[in-house]
């Protein structure tokens, strides 16, 4: 049996789509939306992500939706982060998406050497949502 674990992000305002979006051109790949207007929710409501689903060339899966309050209680702030990591290979690869993931947002940690012999960043994207950059280096290697 194989299994999968994915990130699945919840965020406010009715940002879910542009989010989603964001992530596309940054890390590619294919895109699936569906509203709660397609389930069949009238009014405000309807044009909402209810889930959305990017899976990217890479081999990554992200999931993010809209928060409605009245069915998910959101609190932004730093109980989770995103993580990609690879191998030195990957490495522009991986310097381009933390780029492009921190247009808009803030770098409380720029993406550079670290103790551990790796290069390592973290970023806080124009959503609030937390990623971490992990670039392997020759101490792993």
């Amino acid at each position: 049996m194989a299994c999968v674990l994915n990130p699945y992000v919840n965020v406010l305002d009715g940002q879910a789509r542009a989010a989603l979006e964001f992530y596309q051109s940054v890390l590619g790949g294919d895109l699936n939306i569906m509203t709660f207007g397609d389930m069949g929710t009238e009014g405000p409501m309807a044009s909402q992500v209810m889930h959305g689903q990017l899976e990217t060339p890479a081999g990554f899966t992200l999931m993010v939706a809209d928060a409605p309050p009245e069915m998910v209680q959101v609190t932004m702030g730093n109980n989770i982060s995103i993580s990609l990591s690879g191998p030195a290979e990957d490495g522009d690869a991986l310097r381009g998406w933390f780029a492009r993931l921190a247009e808009g947002g803030q770098v409380p940690q720029p993406l550079e050497a670290a103790p551990w012999g790796d290069e390592f960043g973290m970023l806080v994207d124009k959503f609030g949502i937390n990623w971490l950059v992990n670039i392997a280096g020759s101490a792993r290697e």
